[in-house]
């Protein structure tokens, strides 16, 4: 592949990207979650495991594994926000100037790829040590909560 070809394609790519998590992250009824008070966090937390936790009729070991999938993810998306506290803003800041902040936004890419690659591991370990510790009953049904919920809206 010409070199001008793929450094353009990889352009495209991480742009795409950037957008796209950008408007993922941006696009939110009824407010911004990454300014969700730690309290109103905790909560949330808490009722999504206690509704997971009864859905699938969890002991006390899965549980745990379910908690520390929960934090992971957390840490994750932490790591994806950053220190920033509206990446709406931080996108805008891009295409402010005359000129589209091309340094900027490879720089965003980076960053979210960085965190993508470091963290990733960890989610992957304790969401396959949560789904083996469950049992086939409750692994089908978790394999039916997911086909039931296809397309982004259902």
């Amino acid at each position: 592949m010409r070199p001008w070809l793929k450094r353009t394609l990889f352009g495209v790519f991480g742009a795409s990207i950037l957008i796209g998590g950008l408007s993922a992250c941006g696009h939110h009824h009824g407010g911004y979650r990454w300014q969700m008070s730690e309290s109103d966090s905790a909560k949330t937390r808490e009722r999504m495991l206690e509704r997971v936790g009864r859905e699938l009729t969890l002991d006390d070991a899965q549980k745990q594994r379910l908690a520390t999938l929960a934090d992971k993810l957390k840490e994750q998306r932490a790591a994806l926000v950053g220190n920033t506290p509206d990446p709406r803003a931080e996108f805008q800041a891009l295409v402010a100037g005359p000129k589209f902040e091309r340094e900027r936004a490879q720089g965003l890419v980076t960053a979210k790829t960085d965190a993508l690659r470091s963290k990733s591991p960890e989610v992957i370990a304790a969401a396959a040590d949560f789904f083996d510790s469950l049992k086939p009953e409750q692994q089908q049904k978790v394999r039916e909560f997911l086909n039931k919920r296809r397309g982004w809206r259902s």
